[in-house]
């Protein structure tokens, strides 16, 4: 019997192998020239159909070969229900199906069409596209098909408040800040886009399109706050044309001084799709033509996000380089070996000089004595580097050292790591790009309909600092920054053991990066929260072996986790956040790992249709596809080490 046992485990073992050294070389493929990895980063039909509609607003010269491949896209993710969803197999969302549609008729697709009839449908039977949202409308607005009374009022003279007032930029997030600048010069300028082919779509409304006005309450908002801010709205609305001319210039001038200090060379401000596409409008209705060097650097800075294939196109919301080639070489790293190894090394080697050491960003409002020290998600975001993105490069720089007795880390770690203990908000948590942004009601406000204008500490980004920290030798009792974090996760785990995960998708993701952190920061497994987190891991696994978690678990009428088929990279999540529970042993562990060896696809890595990570919950969600390439080798390649080892503990970070 015991031979039996011992082939048994023997011939696992060569498959677990065998998988591992195909996964390797499968993620060993797509390292670029310079020792980097960018993977696509998909988002809903939104983003590509805006740029569609950026292009005609601009009266740009028609691309039919491009259109036509953004078009075949469009219509493969329409969803059953007739409409366009914000994840693979999604609900209906109005939204991005009025911009879908509105891009179809663009590109020249027939309203009679099948596909233009069911959306048209779909729309209509959740009744028509007046429940668009907010940013929806200011672009129907600037197409004249709604008029600006739909819209918000968004005064200009914003840009000139003291910090002090209940409103500043440095209030909400870095994204609605960049979003909102040029967007408020529109506002005050309200330009009528070219459209050249005089598309509308006043057919999609059950009502003449403008006589509509202000949005209804959203579900996130308090009807107290509501109806005070929609009062104050409907003021401005009264007295903003009486505001001086002068104020109206030295306030676009403000705009404009805080856009072109941020600009960013063709990466473009932020780094996010939204801002760069208001900007390029934004110098249009200034009346600075397409050769203007900063509307026609950033117009380029657009095109760089398109994904174009030989029968599809689509753009990107942004890239992800620096996210990527870390968390590809800290799968390297796991797995181990003469060809992993180097190129994790090379790719780390690539993110030494991205750290962003001089630009005090606009986190400095709040943390003025901090020194800059972080990396930036995207190829150069020098303003706004995020928390996530330094612990994780950081840890993996750090690994990479310590194992292999790689030189040339130590400044790197110890700015990024100076950068982070700065950067703790007042509460024990981490937010992703600022600290302390707990302006709450800013929430209520007409134009945040999104409820994502802030960025407040969330537990998986907590969860990564603390992590980091303690990776570099802090523990609860050496470093108050950590004992602050770990009482933060205490008080946020759910009853039933999970964590919220804020930027992928959801209690997995959250209860993943919790259980490294507590782990790594010496907290016993036997702790009461660490075993009631694995127990209910094990207890949400599929059948086929496999975890998965549904975009709905974010609702508002909080439910918990929301089950969902099986994908590779939510699978690998639990599986780390098992293993580092101390549970590697445990059956669902065994079940998980057999689940990823039976789906890996021929070149050695895994196919996923669905959506496993948030921009904005409830709003906004993302594919990234090196997700579902480099997690689960790390989890193969951790089961395998850990397996072989006698500790049978986590001995890092992540």
């Amino acid at each position: 019997m015991d031979s039996v046992n011992a082939t048994r485990e023997a011939l696992e073992s060569k498959v677990l192998e065998s998988s591992i050294a195909s996964a390797t070389q499968g993620v060993i493929g797509f390292q670029q020239s310079d020792g980097h990895w960018v993977f696509e980063l998909e988002a809903d039909c939104t983003i590509p159909a805006e740029y569609v509609l950026l292009r005609h607003y601009l009266a740009e010269p028609v691309d039919t070969v491009l259109e036509a491949k953004i078009a075949n896209y469009l219509r493969r993710v329409q969803g059953a229900h007739g409409g366009w969803p914000l994840v693979h197999d999604g609900e209906f969302d109005m939204s991005a199906s009025v911009k879908a549609y509105f891009a179809l008729k663009m590109i020249g697709d027939s309203v009679d069409a099948p596909h233009m009839v069911r959306a048209r449908e779909a729309i209509h039977a959740r009744g028509g596209a007046i429940n668009s949202n907010v940013f929806t409308r200011f672009l129907l607005a600037m197409y004249g098909v709604v008029t600006w009374r739909a819209v918000p009022v968004l005064p200009i003279e914003i840009v000139l408040l003291p910090f002090w007032s209940p409103f500043h930029l440095n209030k909400i997030s870095y994204w609605a800040r960049t979003t909102m600048v040029p967007l408020m010069v529109l506002a005050a300028l309200k330009p009528r886009a070219k459209n050249p082919k005089g598309v509308g779509i006043d057919e999609l409304f059950l009502q003449d399109p403008r006589s509509i006005g202000m949005t209804a309450k959203a579900p996130h908002q308090s009807m107290a706050w509501f109806v005070l801010f929609r009062a104050l709205d409907g003021i401005l609305r009264v007295i903003e044309p009486m505001f001086p001319k002068s104020l109206r210039k030295r306030a676009i001038d403000a705009a404009l001084a805080f856009t072109e200090e941020r600009l960013n060379g063709e990466d473009g401000m932020g780094a996010i799709y939204p801002p760069m596409a208001n900007i390029v409008m934004m110098y249009d209705a200034l009346g600075k033509d397409e050769n203007f060097p900063p509307r026609a650097i950033t117009r380029r800075g657009i095109d760089k996000l398109l994904v174009i294939k030989d029968d599809e196109a689509y753009c990107q919301p942004c890239v992800s380089p620096v996210w990527d080639t870390t968390l590809t070489a800290h799968a390297l790293l796991e797995a181990g070996g003469d060809k992993a190894v180097p190129a994790a090394k090379q790719g780390l080697d690539w993110l030494i000089p991205k750290q962003e050491l001089e630009v005090k960003g606009d986190w400095a409002v709040k943390r003025p004595a901090v020194r800059p020290g972080g990396w930036a998600f995207q190829y150069n975001n020098a303003h706004y580097p995020d928390l996530d993105d330094t612990a994780v490069v950081v840890m993996s720089m750090d690994r990479m050292r310590r194992e292999h007795g790689a030189i040339g880390y130590d400044a790197a770690i110890a700015r990024g790591r100076e950068w982070i203990e700065g950067m703790q908000s007042d509460d024990g948590g981490w937010a992703a790009f600022d600290v302390n942004n707990l302006e709450y009601y800013l929430n209520n406000i007409p134009f945040s309909d999104h409820g994502a204008l802030l960025d407040p500490p969330t537990e998986d980004v907590t969860a990564r600092c603390i992590s980091m920290l303690a990776q570099l030798g802090e523990t609860e009792t050496t470093s108050k920054h950590v004992a602050d974090g770990v009482a933060y996760l205490r008080k946020t785990q759910h009853p039933e053991g999970s964590w919220y995960g804020r930027w992928g998708m959801n209690f997995i993701y959250g209860t993943w990066s919790v259980l490294c952190a507590l782990n790594m920061a010496g907290v016993d497994h036997k702790d009461p929260m660490i075993r009631k987190a694995a127990a209910w891991l094990a207890s949400i696994q599929n059948e086929d072996g496999g975890w998965g978690e549904d975009a709905v678990s974010y609702r508002l009428d909080y439910k918990g986790w929301e089950a969902a088929p099986s994908t590779a990279s939510q699978t690998a999540w639990a599986l780390l956040a098992l293993m580092a529970a101390g549970e590697v042993d445990h059956p669902a562990v065994a079940r998980g790992v057999e689940y990823l060896i039976a789906t890996q696809n021929k070149k050695g890595l895994w196919d996923e249709q669905r959506y496993t990570a948030t921009g904005f919950p409830r709003v906004f969600y993302l594919r990234y596809h090196g997700y579902p390439k480099f997690f689960p080798l790390w989890a193969l390649a951790r089961y395998r080490n850990l397996r072989n080892t006698n500790s049978r503990v986590v001995g890092v970070g992540m």
